[in-house]
């Protein structure tokens, strides 16, 4: 290798880093694992955006700070476009626990350490280290943890930064995820059967071709909530973890999303106990001819991971 080209980022600490497609359950297993006494998982931080990430992320807060109206309400309806991704992302921090003081300190010691304003992808994974060291110190848990949400999909890189890093994927039966779309975050969500398919096909397969076989556990949304037990056993023996009863009564204990949930979509419903009423809604709430387009452009997929089909030929597009 060239002497003066820089060896890649490969950062000692060994986070917990959870993905899965949206609405497919990553929110109530962050706060699960959170109920862990050796774990401190938060929701997702989204690290890749806005560009220049240092000098945004200060200006964000001192903004906020001063209450500027370009951050008024924090949805997409209020905020100035140019501001909108800085405050989400202090909002963000802000629910795994890090308050603007927090933000505006580490994202300030870690500009003058590397001399940059923090906008290779390299020096954001340092970043969202630097912001789960400092939350594993505060609490006194043995690891931390994030989502990655969708940039699951890009396993590959995420386990070369992070060498000692475990990644749970949490997937869900695309019908229902669908559904889930389509009724409860329509305003962001997929907006066709063809959309949510094809997307959701490439969330669930492409992370296994590239994760690392003894670091990588896919689980079952489905499986979570009839048999939490069983399922989270199989996390914790994944991280190494000893079990603990506290992650079966995750809506009993305190987590910093519950006390800053500022808009989070899936906040609500994670802090109920588990529960299944929501397995199998898009028989309910998709239509035949819905169901039919799903199955034809992702089966294959739902049966190999033991969804039942309504469709006796089922195709896929992957």
């Amino acid at each position: 290798m060239d002497k003066d080209v820089p060896p890649p980022l490969a950062l000692p600490s060994n986070p917990v880093l959870l993905g899965g497609e949206n609405r497919s359950g990553t929110t109530l297993l962050s706060v699960l694992l959170d109920s862990h006494p050796d774990l401190v998982v938060g929701p997702e931080i989204d690290f890749t955006e806005p560009i220049n990430l240092g000098p945004h992320i200060l200006a964000v807060c001192d903004l906020m700070d001063l209450r500027d109206s370009r951050l008024a309400g924090m949805t997409k309806d209020t905020v100035d476009p140019e501001w909108y991704d800085g405050g989400h992302f202090v909002v963000q921090c802000e629910r795994f626990g890090l308050d603007r003081d927090n933000v505006r300190s580490l994202v300030t010691s870690l500009m003058a350490e590397r001399g940059t304003d923090l906008s290779t992808l390299e020096d954001r994974c340092l970043l969202i280290n630097s912001f789960g060291e400092f939350r594993r110190e505060q609490t006194g848990a043995r690891r931390w943890g994030l989502k990655l949400q969708r940039r699951i999909q890009d396993i590959g890189t995420y386990a070369a930064i992070w060498s000692q890093a475990h990644f749970i994927h949490i997937i869900r039966d695309g019908r229902d995820l669908t559904a889930s779309h389509f009724k409860t975050v329509p305003d962001w969500g997929y907006r066709t059967v063809a959309e949510a398919a094809r997307g959701w096909l490439e969330v669930v397969t492409r992370p296994r071709r590239a994760a690392p076989d003894d670091r990588y556990l896919e689980v079952r949304y489905e499986d979570l909530v009839t048999r939490p037990r069983d399922t989270v056993e199989r996390m914790l023996d994944h991280l190494g973890l000893p079990w603990d009863e506290a992650v079966l009564h995750h809506a009993e204990h305190k987590h910093a999303l519950f006390d800053n949930p500022w808009g989070h979509p899936a906040a609500e419903a994670a802090g109920k106990p588990l529960y299944t009423g929501r397995n199998g809604r898009y028989l309910q709430d998709l239509t035949p001819a819905e169901i039919e387009e799903f199955e034809r452009i992702a089966g294959k997929e739902l049966e190999h991971l033991g969804y039942d089909l309504s469709m006796p030929d089922p195709g896929s597009a992957g």
